[in-house]
């Protein structure tokens, strides 16, 4: 099984960046922070508050998610646009530090990938936790202003000091939680994508590849 693991944190070009590169490697590509924003998204649109663990749990559990290139859908419904929205936004970190949720949605994504046999997979914990085994490791960074004009301009309902902040917070809830907290692997590759086009990037990890 050939994985490519993609992580890093909010802004640094992971979405952008692997499914570049899978497109040119001709592997399936899957955003895993999709399956936790749609499960955020799931918990929201039922008024269900996202610090309750246990409801929040359940919905996990019993979820029907597809995240491919057509798009997100739980449960039948197209959520596409609003797993971007500000409200999702802000309360994916509390969703996705639920030690149930991640197990759960481990255990799909890990699915995910023996059905195709592997994929360039992108997310927080996909090198360290996921996949520890994955042919290449790379962590992606950038400048916390590059990264927060990239997400201004993704989630145009927010301007850039909001932005900014949020990310900021979101930093620092991800690398304090309890459970897969934002960490690169030992053996990740570390790229600044700050002054980096995207073809660019994705040579370099090619060339890891070789």
């Amino acid at each position: 099984m050939r994985v490519i693991a993609i992580d890093g944190p909010a802004g640094s070009g992971k979405s952008t960046v692997a499914k570049a590169l899978a497109r040119q490697l001709e592997l399936d590509y899957l955003d895993t922070g999709a399956m936790y924003r749609a499960i955020a998204f799931a918990a929201l649109s039922r008024g269900v508050d996202p610090e309750d663990a246990e409801r929040v749990a359940d919905i996990a559990r019993a979820a029907e998610i597809d995240v491919d290139d057509n798009g997100v859908r739980i449960d039948g419904i197209d959520a596409t646009v609003e797993i971007r929205g500000p409200e999702v936004t802000r309360s994916v970190s509390v969703v996705a530090a639920n030690p149930v949720v991640r197990a759960e949605l481990r255990d799909r994504q890990r699915e995910w990938a023996r059905r195709r046999g592997g994929g360039v997979i992108e997310g927080r914990d996909i090198g360290t936790v996921v996949f520890p085994d994955a042919e290449v490791k790379v962590y992606l960074t950038a400048q916390a202003d590059v990264r927060a004009g990239r997400r201004a301009k993704e989630v145009t309902e927010l301007d850039y000091h909001t932005v900014a902040a949020d990310i900021a917070a979101r930093d620092a809830y991800d690398q304090a939680r309890a459970h897969s907290p934002l960490a690169a692997a030992e053996d990740a590759v570390h790229i600044d994508t700050s002054v980096l086009s995207i073809d660019e990037v994705v040579a370099r990890i090619e060339e890891l590849l070789q």
